[in-house]
């Protein structure tokens, strides 16, 4: 997996690419229902065990931006009976699941939808999705828009699903898009991997938490 180093060039490299000023940190859906033991997947016998390394990355990654003055900026799934896909739930049900428990992830308003791992920091935006992208339905490129931002890096669960459909987005809304690989992460190892992989082919590029902090000294 090829990432991105701070020292690529002087002046072209990652330092200048995610300079805070242009750059804002999108942390996905570490939420409880998808990240804690104690959380719908995990009582459902999902194996979390991939998923701390990268939650402790990603608290790393909120603090080196909020020491940097990058605005740092959450992103969840706020779900309802009413904002369910009708998609969705019929997906579901041909494949044998029961929408009425199988939709039921990340319910607004309840402990399953609290971020887990990294959490806001007070005054930092909550974006709230009901689809596997960040961008769909909701206001987050017109509040990115009018942070001055055209750079994100992004960190979240799980790396093939809701991270991978809000870079793509990101992308072509014309975002810069890096990926903080080591604060990603899927509950099996082959498909965090083969997802960065596609990613780093179409849509982003890859880093890491620690390359990041260090572009961002400077700044801190």
């Amino acid at each position: 997996m090829n990432t991105v180093r701070p020292d690529a060039a002087v002046g072209d490299g990652l330092a200048a690419w995610i300079a805070p000023g242009r750059t804002a940190v999108l942390i996905v859906d570490m939420q409880v229902d998808f990240a804690s033991p104690q959380g719908l997947l995990g009582r459902y016998g999902v194996d979390m065990a991939g998923v701390e390394p990268a939650l402790a990355a990603a608290e790393r990654l909120a603090e080196s931006a909020r020491a940097a003055g990058v605005p740092v900026l959450f992103v969840g799934l706020f779900t309802t009976p009413e904002t369910d896909s009708p998609a969705w739930n019929e997906r579901m049900r041909r494949r044998g699941g029961d929408p009425e428990v199988d939709a039921a992830l990340c319910r607004a308003g309840q402990v399953g939808s609290d971020f887990y791992g990294p959490k806001p920091a007070p005054g930092e935006p909550v974006v709230a999705k009901t689809r596997y992208s960040g961008f769909v339905g909701t206001d987050l490129d017109a509040r990115l828009r009018a942070l001055g931002v055209d750079t994100l890096v992004v960190a979240g669960l799980t790396t093939e699903c809701c991270v991978d459909s809000t870079v793509r987005d990101a992308f072509d809304l014309d975002y810069h898009v890096f990926v903080a690989a080591d604060a990603c992460a899927a509950y099996e190892a082959d498909l965090h991997a083969a997802s960065l992989k596609v990613m780093a082919l179409n849509s982003a590029i890859l880093t890491d938490t620690a390359a990041v902090a260090d572009a961002w000294k400077g700044a801190a």
